[in-house]
């Protein structure tokens, strides 16, 4: 009987282990992405929104819940108004705010001449003329405010000025929010044209409704200043980069005490990510990139003494905290992921940094998963440094068979690679088409310390690439990898780290995938929109024949120029509203592969910007990159 008991049972584990599903492109999109809205006014529950993809649609959908900060079962609400207080509304309650576009300059052929009002030309006398994926129509958002319920008496208080708040393309309402004094206190890039693209100086201002004056509160910070946020005592702090023209510098947390200004994280050796006072005004709590994780952390905030402000790490795990949405007495909520799962809301004990699921949205799609297995591994760089590589085996991993690998390369070029959870780059759905995805932390990520991160600049084909192939030739000892299918896939400088790798792999790597990948830095140099990053990644301009620095990296750290040693079958993805990456760079790179006689597709996405947003063009995506590799690797 003990046999026949002990044979049923190890049947029914084989079968539960055989029934679960595997993640697909499909299902993939049918997951319910969360996001936090905010803590009730009587501090007993959480607003969180969630957005589901209809495929057939082609576009998403939004419903609002509320749910017991103790835990419990979400409800369904028409709004969060009646629940979370309204920041857009003064502090006495007398006035309300709101962004709107103020059409201010010329553009189209029709401004110019009225009588041609069929005409689509648009005309330009300067840089800016486009920015992400949309063309400059001559309108800019201004902040407005009212006295509430008296739209008609509206006030625009950038009248005139040629600036944009919230920036663009990413602002929101974080970028325009109002003081404990009733004064409206917001960010904008005082910067036209030219000059605009070439700095990435955004400042805080500050309008005062009374007498109509506006003051620079970051007068002499040349970097990006953003995310101001008031404590509970009126003291003003913000996130702020200390560099001009250099996007991916240490973001610290400055805090305005009136007549000076202190940076909470100047001593502290790495970049927030974003952050929220404390309700008692004495401490500040951000995220972070910590040795491949997002963290939270929480700095003291010291006042006008002397005293160096003492960063703590409350929570630690192998998963992101992606967000921070409120306090409520001892207890944090945010949103938690890990390559396995989507966003859901955890609340954290302060004291212990103990952490609770409280949302459970695709809980009942994950319980019929199997799971990927995601594992750390330390490998020593060229250089004798220690690089940290993610691992992510496929379900059910048996480590005594071998499996195809692909190599994962980041985009950036400073980004962490964390356990973040990508509706495109999913990890999860990689392993359960049967690859092993290895995931270097290379130089340029955020987590491993400031030199770490700024190692990649100006150097982009050189150690970061040792890296990769320390990365990818470390996996091929382990027995589990199929050294004779090796793949290599990326997008944005992840796509130009295909396009070099291709040039230099020597043989490792049987297929290649590059999304909106740069692939000549000349022509990318020329046609992208923010110049402040080609300037500072590439060390100048290429026509600066004195530029030792610029010349090298034009030259030798250029893809296109090693195309002559492409040897393998690659897939080029490129979209046509990418004006970061423009078009030109995945067109000229198909066009040198089929020139050559490589094996090579174009996937084109003419109504797609730097991502892919459309539910139906995702699919499309996913099932052409599995093809793709289906039939190459």
């Amino acid at each position: 009987m003990k046999k026949i008991a002990l044979l049923t049972t190890l049947i029914s584990i084989l079968f539960s282990a055989t029934a679960q599903e595997r993640m697909t492109p499909e299902l993939l999109w049918k997951l319910g992405r969360v996001s936090g809205a905010g803590i009730t006014k009587d501090s007993l529950n959480v607003v969180f929104t969630v957005s589901t993809p209809n495929v057939e649609a082609n576009k998403s959908s939004k419903k609002t819940y509320i749910i017991p900060v103790k835990g419990g079962a979400a409800k369904q609400i028409a709004d969060s108004n009646d629940y979370v207080k309204n920041d857009r509304i003064s502090p006495n309650g007398k006035y309300m705010i709101k962004a709107d576009e103020v059409k201010l300059r010329n553009v189209y052929g029709k401004d110019f001449y009225p009588d041609l009002s069929k005409s689509t030309a648009q005309i330009y006398d300067q840089l800016g003329y486009r920015h992400w994926d949309e063309w400059e129509d001559g309108a800019f958002s201004h902040i407005f405010y009212q006295p509430v319920g008296k739209p008609a008496e509206r006030k625009d208080i950038m009248s005139g000025q040629p600036y944009d708040s919230p920036q663009k393309p990413f602002g929101g309402d974080e970028d325009y929010i109002w003081s404990p004094e009733g004064n409206i206190v917001y960010v904008t890039k005082p910067k036209v044209g030219t000059s605009y693209a070439l700095s990435t100086n955004t400042d805080i201002f500050s309008y005062n409704i009374s007498t109509g004056t506006t003051t620079n509160l970051t007068v002499g910070m040349e970097g990006y200043d953003q995310a101001p946020a008031f404590s509970k005592h009126g003291n003003l702090a913000w996130l702020s980069m200390k560099r001009e023209g250099y996007e991916a510098d240490k973001q610290d947390i400055i805090v305005n005490t009136g007549s000076s200004r202190i940076n909470l994280t100047q001593f502290w050796d790495n970049s927030v990510d974003g952050f929220k006072w404390s309700n008692d005004g004495r401490y500040i709590y951000f995220n972070a990139a910590i040795d491949g994780t997002l963290q939270l952390f929480v700095v003291d905030y010291p006042g006008m003494t002397m005293k160096v402000p003492e960063v703590k790490q409350i929570t630690k795990g192998d998963f992101d905290i992606s967000g921070i949405v409120g306090q409520v007495g001892n207890t944090m909520v945010v949103t938690r992921t890990d390559m396995n799962h989507a966003a859901e809301l955890y609340t954290v004990d302060l004291t212990t940094g103990a952490m609770r699921q409280l949302s459970h949205v695709n809980d009942e799609v994950y319980s019929k998963l199997a799971m990927s297995k995601i594992e750390r591994r330390y490998v020593e760089t060229t250089d004798g440094k220690k690089m940290l590589v993610w691992m992510i085996l496929p379900p059910h991993f048996d480590a005594s068979k071998k499996y195809p690998t692909l190599l994962y390369c980041q985009g950036g070029p400073q980004s962490p690679l964390t356990q973040s959870y990508s509706f495109r780059w999913n990890f999860q759905l990689m392993a359960a088409n049967g690859y092993v995805v290895v995931a270097p932390n290379r130089r340029g990520m955020y987590g491993h310390g400031q030199e770490w991160n700024e190692a990649i600049s100006k150097d982009w084909g050189g150690q970061v690439m040792k890296d990769y192939l320390s990365a990818i030739d470390d996996a091929a000892t382990l027995t589990y990898v199929d050294k004779d299918r090796l793949g290599c896939v990326g997008a944005s400088y992840g796509g130009y780290s295909v396009f070099y790798l291709a040039g230099i792999h020597n043989n490792r790597f049987k297929t290649f995938i590059s999304h909106d990948g740069v692939f000549d830095l000349r022509s990318m140099s020329g046609t992208t929109e923010e110049l402040w990053f080609t300037n500072w990644e590439n060390g100048g301009h290429y026509w600066e024949k004195d530029n030792k620095l610029a010349q090298k990296t034009f030259t030798q750290f250029n893809p296109a120029y090693l195309v002559a040693n492409w040897n393998t079958p690659i897939l080029i993805i490129q979209g046509g509203k990418d004006y970061r990456v423009p078009i030109e760079q995945g067109l000229q790179a198909f066009q040198a592969a089929q020139l050559r006689g490589i094996k090579s597709k174009l996937l084109y996405l003419p109504d797609e910007n730097h991502w892919v947003l459309k539910a139906q063009n995702a699919l499309v995506w996913q099932r052409e990159f599995y093809k793709w590799l289906k039939e190459t690797l």
